[in-house]
């Protein structure tokens, strides 16, 4: 009998040796070829992405660079007002260092610099595209990617206007480095000349600095050999070299659109080709084994095996795919049934972490509501309380008992409009628009802050230059800014300090300038100051400038801001002037 059974077994193994020979090899064929492919497609896409989001950046850019031209040239505005717009500019777009308006002669028209202008317009025979000009990419003095963008503005008989922006490329540098495939793979930039502009790989950065600071060309690189390839042929998209290191890597690139710049994403072969290098040795080892044992046994504990392991693939997509109250059952009484109990036992753990995080996502949002509210009522408060023991002390004086009426009424009324605004905060109410003088407002609220200011030892003073411009506003609401404004200036500003609220107008724009001489913003989080939930006190969630910028925007106004350590910060708020003819419609 147990002859027999080997007889058996080695008939089945020689008769199968061939059959699972030639299957393996022509599986471990197509693996390989399967993988390769996936994997170049997968990496050409994303450097396809990567490519598209630079042109996107750089169109976003122009577009910027060809309104702001529009308006300077149909404006009709004087030399001084054409410097302060894009002075303007230079501060609403901080990718620009510079931007310059010239003539199509040449002649500098108005620039964001004190001094001269760097830039100029581009020379004759310069290549433009549909009246824009884009200067080779350079690494400026911190390495960092900068070129310059000239947009010609204007046709007909008018005279052409070219407006030039020097732009500080800091988000393509963050883009490029911000690309990963797998563990090791980077993306890298390359500009029209072949310089490496930009290496997601923080090994390889130290090649972007030499690059910048090369006098003589040096042989190229395989990066650079695959670009100029790209360039002659586009359809040359993928390749293999070896880097500095030796590996073998993958490279694929695609060009940015309208542009001579090549995007290339390498990742190390042992990586891309991981799973198919694993799965070829599991192969192996199947077919091994296959040749050891017995086809009948093999084809019973294998189906079994199988079944149990699809289902615990099938129930572990379903986890991934969000439904937690997908389990398995396995039969039998060996590891996968081990494992079958172990994977209902952690999808059991997984609901109740989910539901321990909504309950704690619940609480720390009513928290946050609390907090805001006390954010909001403190002032009015603070006022009425002080108030309160000045009437004491003055209460015979019947022009102070008249202040103090109109002082606990207007605070009083703001604290019935927080309470409304939190009952309302599932549905909030629109605000009131109504025409309303800029300098009466900014009066009625700087003149209750000063009693607050004085306590801390900090004078707060209102220039009125507005000239009795009006915009469409809520009263309450703009009140609101302005108090939360003054009072951030009051607490960040030392004893003897000074807080000045300015008006002024122009023609079509009014604006309200809140500068203080405290302690300043540091740079790194002045981006950051009109986001939710970020501060710097110790006690507050970060809701005033965040609620602030939103009131603002809601009022079609604009808010921005400007600090220096140590000197002060300036806040400043641009708001749409009402026009005559729509104040006299109000009126009647």
């Amino acid at each position: 009998m147990r002859g027999l059974t080997s007889r058996f077994v080695m008939l089945i193994a020689g008769a199968a040796v061939a059959p699972l020979v030639l299957y393996g090899a022509i599986s471990i064929v197509n693996l390989r070829a399967g993988t390769e492919q996936s994997v170049r497609l997968g990496n050409l896409r994303v450097a396809d992405e990567v490519a598209e989001r630079i042109r996107q950046y750089i169109v976003n850019n122009e577009r910027v660079l060809k309104s702001s031209g529009v308006e300077l040239r149909t404006a009709g505005l004087e030399p001084w007002q054409q410097y302060r717009m894009v002075r303007d500019y230079v501060m609403d777009f901080p990718e620009f260092r510079e931007v310059s308006v010239f003539t199509a002669s040449g002649q500098l028209v108005a620039t964001s610099r004190l001094g001269a202008p760097r830039l100029t317009i581009p020379q004759p025979g310069a290549p433009e595209r549909d009246g824009v000009y884009i200067a080779p990419l350079r690494l400026d003095d911190d390495g960092l990617p900068t070129t310059t963008i000239a947009v010609r503005v204007g046709s007909g008989a008018r005279e052409d206007y070219w407006i030039a922006g020097e732009l500080a490329l800091e988000e393509l540098w963050r883009m490029v480095d911000s690309v990963r495939v797998g563990q090791e793979g980077y993306a890298l930039l390359l500009g029209e000349d072949l310089q490496l502009i930009a290496h997601g790989d923080p090994d390889e950065k130290r090649h972007v600095a030499m690059a910048a600071g090369e006098t003589a060309p040096a042989a190229r690189t395989p990066e650079q050999s695959f670009a100029a390839r790209l360039l002659e042929d586009p359809r040359e998209r993928h390749t293999r070299y070896r880097d500095e290191d030796g590996r073998s890597v993958l490279a694929v690139a695609a060009m940015v659109p309208d542009l001579p710049w090549v995007v290339i994403v390498e990742q190390p072969t042992a990586e891309a080709f991981a799973v198919a290098s694993a799965l070829q040795l599991q192969l192996l080892a199947a077919i091994a084994l296959a040749l050891m044992g017995t086809v009948t046994i093999g084809w019973l504990w294998g189906r079994a095996f199988i079944t149990r392991i699809f289902a615990l693939t099938r129930a572990t997509r379903a986890i991934a795919d969000g439904r937690l109250g997908e389990r398995v059952a396995v039969t039998g009484h060996d590891e996968i049934r081990q494992l079958g109990d172990s994977f209902n036992s952690m999808a059991d753990h997984l609901v109740e972490l989910q539901e321990e995080v909504r309950r704690q996502e619940r609480q720390l949002m009513f928290g946050r509501i609390a907090a805001g509210l006390v954010h909001d009522l403190s002032n009015p408060v603070q006022t009425i309380q002080l108030h309160c023991k000045l009437i004491t002390r003055t209460y015979d004086d019947p022009e102070y008992r008249e202040t103090f009426d109109a002082t606990i009424e207007r605070e009083t009324a703001h604290l019935r409009r927080v309470l409304d605004d939190l009952r309302n905060l599932a549905q909030p109410i629109p605000l009131e628009r109504i025409p309303i003088d800029i300098d009466r407002t900014v009066n009625d609220v700087v003149e209750p802050m000063k009693v607050h200011a004085e306590t801390a030892g900090v004078t707060v003073r209102a220039e009125p230059g507005a000239g009795g411009a009006h915009i469409r506003a809520d009263v309450f609401a703009l009140g609101r800014v302005l108090r939360n404004l003054i009072v951030n200036a009051v607490q960040a500003t030392a004893p003897g300090g000074e807080v000045v609220v300015a008006t002024e107008a122009d023609s079509d724009r009014v604006r309200i300038r809140v500068s203080d001489t405290g302690c300043g913003i540091p740079p790194e989080r002045l981006g950051a100051v009109f986001e939710d939930f970020v501060t710097t006190k110790r006690r507050g969630l970060g809701l005033g400038l965040a609620i602030s910028k939103k009131i603002v925007e809601q009022l079609e106004g604009r808010i921005s801001v400007t600090s220096e350590v140590g000197k002060g910060t300036t806040f400043v708020i641009d708001f749409p002037r009402t026009p005559a003819r729509s104040l006299a419609l109000a009126a009647g």
